[in-house]
């Protein structure tokens, strides 16, 4: 069956009230790190009503809605958790408890359960099963591993793909940037040992200093530029 689009588009833009319910409540009471239980029960809630059967993960939400079963999968994620930073924009729904959304968090869960909602007007037309995936911690490094660890890949239907996206303040409205390859970004944590030799103020060339090892170091990683990738393509929304 092909989908009419447009149409889709329409249904979208129809439910822009509830995204921004859903947006601002969670954007209101903000959680931090790999345990979120008032923004994974918010989650859990909204699933709920949509009609699925959420399930705790790792400290994260998963729900899967399946129509034909095709024993294909497609998983699409998203973040939930806040930095620590105070919010400062005077908005009617600011947080008021230390940490914020300023990473846009909020609106990826958001948008997550919009895709919920038009996925499960949908569910006949679906050829095999999309697992949703609210992940904690993504701004510390832990809650795509935790996940993993728990088995969101490898539950049956064991998803062949995965989608996810991030909002960029600097990309004008309506308009969706991807590229070949690696296009966001990665964290990676690693660790460099400098390893000096003592010696006499004034007998330097019997030592080695370790200092000056690591400032060539840094100011060698500054001139690294990426080899290989595609300029970004703009798709109009």
């Amino acid at each position: 069956m092909t989908m009419d689009t447009k149409a889709l588009l329409a249904e979208a833009e129809a439910l822009k009230p509830q995204l921004l319910t859903d947006r601002r409540t969670l954007h209101r009471d903000p959680e931090v790190g790999p345990s979120l239980p008032r923004t994974a029960a918010y989650v859990t809630e909204r699933l709920t009503a949509l009609g699925y059967t959420p399930r705790p993960l790792a400290g994260g939400v998963v729900a899967d809605i399946t129509g034909e079963d095709t024993g294909r999968c497609v998983l699409l994620r998203a973040d939930m958790d806040a930095l620590r930073v105070r919010e400062a924009t005077g908005l009617d729904f600011q947080s008021e408890n230390g940490a914020m959304h300023a990473c846009g968090h909020d609106m990826h869960a958001a948008m997550l359960l919009g895709a919920a909602a038009l996925l499960k007007r949908h569910q006949s037309d679906l050829k095999g099963t999309v697992r949703l995936v609210f992940q904690p911690d993504e701004e510390g490094f832990t809650g795509a591993k935790s996940m993993l660890a728990a088995g969101v890949l490898k539950d049956a239907p064991t998803p062949k793909a995965a989608l996810a996206l991030h909002v960029n303040s600097g990309t004008p409205s309506g308009m969706v940037l991807c590229g070949r390859g690696t296009f966001m970004a990665g964290c990676t944590l690693f660790r460099v040992s400098v390893r000096g030799t003592g010696c006499h103020g004034a007998m330097p060339e019997t030592g080695v200093d370790p200092i000056n090892i690591a400032a060539h170091i840094y100011l060698s990683l500054q001139e690294l530029r990426p080899h290989g990738r595609s300029p970004p393509r703009s798709l109009p929304w």
